[in-house]
């Protein structure tokens, strides 16, 4: 029997000044058709009514009591990021054209970025004047929202460099630079009204109905993460390729690049895989085997550098069409050659046939499968979110024989 999904928590346009803020419900935009719909005023007094940084007080005088960001989700060139399984979010800065410096933005998105992250890394204090960071996501037409979390800057697996980034971009022939910072989804499943006007009105963010797990980031530095992991482990073939135009296109470029010389995509498999897997490390392409494959072997890395373990995993790639799905007969050659303690990966531009995750599971195979839609998550994180500069990549880092 197949179990109904729950309905998603509702929240009337009516009853947006009193509501608490519930994980993934849905706060409703209004009817007017214009501006004074937007759903975020109407939750949290004082914030404003648009842009994706949103605060009551000023980034400029360190004044910022409570902080909103929004997403609309559809900047490709700006792939904001929610990782539900593990609570990571990914969020860019508000320098997106060229013209003006890092930090001399209109909303001072960027400034905010750099104190808070600062601020993190400083001593409890410090971090009790960190604004309290609310996520919101644009949810179908209109000004309606879904509210995804309560975030504190950084997270506990990322270093100082990762957790808030500044990185080069171009336009035009001109470039200029935005941040890339990640933040954590905390495990607090409801925010109450109290708690916001209390924050709202200058009370102490640690008093008012403060959330456990807020309170224990602020006076430790401790993150705990919403963990949310997947139920379903078997992905249809849309769930597996891009659901958009331009992943789409992404995906036929590297296709282009290497047909009539499919074995070659095996060099750009392994570094989308490291995308993926940042520990890897040494990895060897061999040549090409009698059935027509073409592997790699390497290792990957697990605990600190003073006393880090490596294991092996085998790694093939298949530049296939999105028509043509990853079968068990191509799955079944790579199980045949992990050997115990062994890890295998194979990537492929198309999907993996039901049968084979299937089989995969049950038989717990330790077994990664990277489809389309992966290769292009990878890519859009690593910051190349156009075809045009996938192919660039390809060019600088796959010469043609």
């Amino acid at each position: 029997m197949t179990l109904a999904a729950a309905p998603v928590p509702h929240v009337a346009f009516s009853d947006l000044g009193t509501a608490d803020l519930i994980v993934d419900a849905l706060y409703a935009g209004g009817t007017k058709g214009n501006k004074s719909d937007e759903a975020i005023s109407k939750l949290i007094e004082g914030v404003g009514n648009q842009g994706g940084f949103r605060y009551a007080g000023s980034p400029a005088k360190g004044t910022v009591k409570l902080a909103v960001l929004y997403t609309s989700g559809g900047e490709v060139d700006w792939p904001d990021h929610l990782d539900v399984e593990t609570g990571t979010f990914t969020y860019y800065g508000d320098n997106k054209k060229p013209g003006q410096g890092l930090h001399n933005t209109p909303r001072s998105g960027n400034v905010l970025l750099r104190d808070v992250f600062a601020a993190s890394h400083g001593t409890a204090a410090d971090r009790a004047k960190v604004p309290p960071f609310l996520l919101f996501e644009k949810a179908g037409t209109g000004y309606s929202v879904l509210f995804r979390g309560l975030l504190a800057p950084g997270g506990p697996t990322l270093t100082t460099d990762h957790e808030l980034a500044a990185i080069w971009r171009s336009t035009s022939g001109l470039r200029f630079q935005n941040y890339r910072s990640h933040f954590t989804v905390l495990d607090h499943d409801r925010i109450p009204r109290s708690w916001i006007q209390h924050v709202l009105a200058g009370g102490n963010p640690l008093e008012g109905g403060c959330p456990d797990a807020w309170r224990t980031w602020v006076e430790g530095r401790v993150y705990r993460p919403l963990l949310a992991p997947v139920t379903t482990t078997i992905r249809s073939k849309a769930d597996q390729l891009p659901n958009d135009a331009a992943g789409m296109a992404i995906l036929k470029e590297i296709r282009e690049y290497f047909r009539g010389r499919e074995h070659d995509f095996e060099a750009c498999a392994v570094a989308i895989w490291r995308l993926i897997a940042r520990n890897t490390a040494a990895v060897d392409v061999t040549r090409p085997s009698r059935d027509g494959g073409r592997d790699a072997v390497g290792t990957y890395g697990l605990g600190p550098a003073s006393s880090r373990i490596a294991i092996d995993f085998a790694l093939e790639a298949k530049c296939y069409g999105a028509e043509n799905s990853v079968g068990v007969r191509e799955v079944s050659r790579l199980i045949s050659r992990i050997r115990h303690r062994n890890f295998g990966v194979l990537v492929t531009t198309s999907y993996f046939h039901k049968q084979v995750q299937e089989e995969v599971h049950e038989d717990g195979h330790p077994i990664v499968l990277v489809s389309g839609r992966d290769i292009i998550d990878a890519l859009l994180q690593d910051g190349r979110t156009t075809a045009g500069a996938v192919r660039q990549w390809l060019e600088q880092s796959f010469t043609k024989p």
